[in-house]
């Protein structure tokens, strides 16, 4: 059978994952396009004769989700739908020899830190002017802002550190640049992320330096909103706080993974802290930020965790209230120090607690939103869909957590549309894709809200 050639520069980028791998598919995304690529991002229509999976390799689900991709493209390319295609990300990065042997008819596997040499397989430059430049995938108003990679924490359930390598900080000047860049596009609010956010500075600048950085951030002309995710809790810097609390640029919202509270599960986890101290932390966000929402995600199902051990962790959720929770159950994972313990919790019992916990939290939630009616909120709006207009409030991040509702058939935008043309009353205050609006709330539901203009 004669091989096919390339004959365009045509690439089709999948991404799986976290917002860390998205972000990571943007800068690639960008490279290439510099390259005078023509990309796209998970479209199938598109006809690109290179496809590109940015894979996750983080839990059980995830890694055969990206299993279940790479398959699905190496049979395209058996059946000369597409011509090359290449694996890249953590998966890749965690199991290239198995992948290699699994799935030979993949052109190439690259690891997480292997961007130069992908572009090079695809006969681009890696082109240095562009460090921090990318193409985005997200709405053009917000965008995932990594400011550090990898991981030092030695928690002992977690293969990140496998897959990302050690912690690695972006230089304030560059990130401030990037942040200039951004806004020039259009962003008005940047997610921070990192594997540990809190750990900013520590390897370059020798200190936590993470309250400077949002200082910095917060003068950027025309960033409005900064938010904080994925902040560990053990020597969680307290001087962010009174950032937090002094800038109105800054969401009052903190992403905090906390996992657990029994003293012995936390011990056996690796995290650095204990219940009480965990509790005091909670306590003194709430104190020295008022009107903060937390998220946290906790494990359900960790080695040794007995009905106590849940219990005790059902009556923790119970009591703090989270205003957004998460919950994964415990994934018995190769290299990591848990995977030396005995996986004891059937799999059953781990979901069992994994969904009363999330019973309890939507109770919770429910509660919380209908403490909101008659409030007005600053909306920032994502998207439109039927009959709706659909926006973010700042204790909300993008795809995981509450959304607010307006209807548009009685929004200002329709009001405005049907009058324009007459007297154009509503001008100053419609709705559009990517503006902030002032919303009413008027009805609340366990993880959605709904009001008015």
């Amino acid at each position: 059978m004669k091989t096919k050639t390339i004959k365009n520069n045509r690439v089709n980028l999948i991404t799986l994952g976290c917002s860390k791998n998205i972000y990571d598919s943007e800068v690639l995304m960008g490279q290439l396009r510099a390259n005078d690529f023509i990309v796209s991002h998970e479209d199938d229509s598109a006809g690109a004769p290179v496809v590109i999976i940015n894979t996750c390799g983080f839990i059980d689900n995830a890694k055969q989700e990206s299993i279940n991709t790479i398959l699905q493209w190496a049979d395209a390319k058996q059946k000369g739908l597409v011509e090359k295609v290449y694996v890249t990300g953590c998966l890749s990065e965690r199991y290239k020899p198995e992948l290699e042997k699994e799935i030979p008819n993949v052109d190439e596997y690259f690891g997480t830190r292997d961007l130069p040499r992908l572009l090079k397989t695809l006969n681009a430059d890696y082109k240095h002017e562009l460090i921090g430049e990318r193409l985005l995938t997200t709405p053009l108003h917000y965008a995932y802002f990594k400011v550090s990679e990898g991981c030092d924490r030695p928690c002992s359930f977690c293969a990140i550190p496998i897959m990302r390598g050690g912690h690695i900080s972006i230089p304030v000047e560059e990130l401030i640049k990037q942040a200039k860049s951004l806004a020039r596009q259009g962003v008005k609010e940047l997610i921070l992320i990192a594997q540990d956010l809190t750990y900013y500075g520590m390897d370059i600048y020798k200190k936590r330096v993470l309250s400077e950085l949002l200082k910095k951030l917060c003068e950027v002309d025309g960033i409005e909103w900064l938010r904080l995710h994925y902040a560990f809790p053990q020597g969680f810097p307290l001087d962010v706080l009174e950032v937090m609390r002094e800038e109105p640029k800054i969401c009052k919202y903190l992403d905090m993974p906390l996992q657990h509270i029994n003293d012995d599960i936390l011990k056996s986890m690796r995290r650095g802290t204990t219940r009480e101290r965990t509790i005091d932390l909670i306590n003194t966000i709430r104190e020295k930020v008022p009107g903060i929402a937390i998220r946290t995600t906790l494990i359900c199902g960790y080695p040794g965790e007995t009905d106590e051990h849940f219990d005790e962790l059902k009556r923790w959720v119970e009591d703090s209230k989270f205003e957004r929770l998460g919950v994964f159950t415990y994934s018995h994972e190769e290299n990591t120090h848990a995977y030396n313990l005995s996986d004891d919790v059937p799999q059953k019992i781990k979901q069992k607690r994994a969904n009363e916990i999330m019973k309890l939290q939507k109770k919770i939630s429910l509660e919380h939103n209908k403490s909101l009616i008659g409030k007005t909120l600053r909306v920032l709006f994502d998207r439109k869909e039927g009959d709706y207009f659909i926006g973010r409030t700042e204790y909300d991040s993008p795809e995981v957590d509450n959304e607010v509702y307006v209807d548009a058939a009685t929004s200002p935008y329709q009001r405005w549309t049907s009058e324009a043309r007459s007297n154009k009353r509503g001008l100053s205050n419609y709705i559009r894709i990517g503006d902030f609006a002032e919303v009413k709330i008027t009805k609340a539901k366990e993880y959605d809200l709904i009001g008015g203009i």
